[in-house]
């Protein structure tokens, strides 16, 4: 790795990406220390550099003066954004310019970043304007109120994106759903977990082994770190003015390998040690309203699939009771066990959002039931069978299992098993259900 020849730029460890306790020697003893250390990556960002250092700096020497650097990281960029930074130096002492030649990625930039940085604060943000620079007094704020991580956040109150397309959001969401089923203990803790604007203490994440792939370095940090107390800020995603996205399908990919490789090697090293804060208060609504759910279920179940009844097939008639039950409990929960955020979201555009999303959490959870539901009846409980006295046992007394017997004409093991095989399935996705509605569908990240 190679470095611009430049006074104010240190040594970086070729190998290691762990970031020291303490800031690295250096010649200024009187800089060697500063509160706040912000990493820029950087790779063909020519048209926006300039801007966001000349932004970045004026914001920062209102209320950090003196006491912060700034440290543009590029990977030896063709259009030489390296060199326009370089070229800034002089007339901003607080920046210093880092070019790599040998080594490629967001993430592993930003650690290189971090390593050679002199501040207890560390920070990161896009080069491309599209993270707006005065959110930055409020992370910085969150961080001195006790945080060891302040996250801006296109998720909650003050969040948004600019003029993204239906494919964009829905890219977005579904790489965060499949975050949440791999590595819920991390990525649960956050409303924004793709987010790459964020600041971290130094005594949080020093010392620990990061190894990132792509561009999600906050994965990273909530993984590995030793993070107690989150904050999040709302920012609206901005659309870039200048230059070209990076966001490809190798990014998409990369992310996904980087989930597997964290879920595999934090459950070896066991560190999922952090404190979750569980609503337990909200999950209690959201239980009583699935109970109302549950009887909707079972009483059109019945009578839908019912001998009796309208006989229709189990699997059609599961279908349509799960889905008027979903209903149900998407008008409940909207005025019930999210109250405190439809408050501030009545529009009727808001809560149709909130009604696509739940249903297609939800339709997914019913897949996972009608799923379970069909290998219990199928291949675990035959229940075509009427002999299975053990699994009665299991469920009932024995003096009831012989009055079963006795009076058949009451009801049959059959409809019995069904009933039992329906509720075990919706036991498993009522924990689907509440988990990532509750990381998604009551946060409508509004377009601006």
């Amino acid at each position: 790795m190679n470095f611009i020849s430049s006074e104010s730029v240190s040594p970086v460890f070729e190998d290691s990406l762990r970031i020291p306790k303490s800031p690295p020697a250096l010649m200024d003893a009187a800089n060697s220390n500063i509160y706040f250390s912000l990493v820029i990556p950087t790779y063909q960002e020519r048209e926006n550099i300039a801007l966001a250092i000349e932004m970045l700096s004026s914001l920062l020497d209102r209320c950090l003066t003196g006491n912060y650097e700034i440290i543009v990281v590029d990977d030896n960029s063709p259009d030489k954004t390296w060199e326009i930074a370089e070229n800034l130096t002089k007339q901003y002492p607080q920046l210093r310019v880092m070019r790599r030649e040998k080594e490629r990625g967001l993430s592993s930039a930003v650690i290189r970043g971090w390593q050679v940085s002199k501040g207890r604060i560390l920070g990161v943000i896009d080069g491309d304007l599209q993270h707006p620079p005065e959110v930055l007094i409020e992370l910085l704020g969150l961080i001195k109120q006790g945080a060891d991580l302040a996250v801006a956040s296109r998720h909650v109150e003050g969040g948004g994106v600019s003029s993204w397309s239906f494919i964009r959001r829905f890219l977005s969401r579904g790489a965060q759903v499949i975050g949440l089923i791999l590595l819920p203990h991390v990525l649960g803790r956050v409303s924004d977990p793709m987010s790459g604007y964020f600041l971290v203490k130094r005594t949080s994440i020093a010392e620990q082994n990061l190894n990132p792939v792509g561009y999600k370095i906050l994965l990273e940090v909530l993984a590995r770190g030793n993070i107690d107390c989150i904050a999040e800020a709302g920012y609206v995603f901005c659309e870039r003015e200048q230059g070209e996205s990076k966001v490809t399908w190798k990014q998409y990919v990369e992310y996904i390998h980087h989930l597997v490789r964290l879920r595999l090697s934090t459950k070896r090293m066991k560190i999922f040690h952090q404190r979750i804060h569980f609503p337990f208060n909200r999950f209690i609504r959201f239980g009583l309203v699935g109970l109302s759910g549950v009887f909707v279920d079972m009483v059109l179940l019945y009578l839908l699939s019912d001998p009796s009844t309208l006989g229709l097939p189990v699997t059609s008639s599961k279908i349509f009771a799960a889905e008027i039950a979903i209903i149900n409990n998407f008008l409940w929960n909207d005025t019930w066990t999210f109250a405190d955020v439809t408050y501030k979201q009545q529009e009727w555009r808001q809560r149709l959002k909130r009604f696509l999303k739940f249903n297609t959490i939800c339709l997914a959870g019913l897949v996972l039931n009608v799923l379970i539901l069909n290998l219990l009846l199928n291949f675990v409980i035959p229940y075509q069978y009427r002999n299975y006295v053990w699994l009665l046992k299991i469920f009932l007394p024995v003096d009831f299992v012989k009055s079963v017997f006795e009076f058949q004409h009451i009801f049959t093991i059959q409809i019995r098993v069904l009933y039992m095989a329906n509720l075990t399935a919706i036991a498993v996705t009522t924990i689907w259900n509440f988990w990532v509605n509750f990381k998604l569908s009551w946060r409508v990240t509004d377009v601006k």
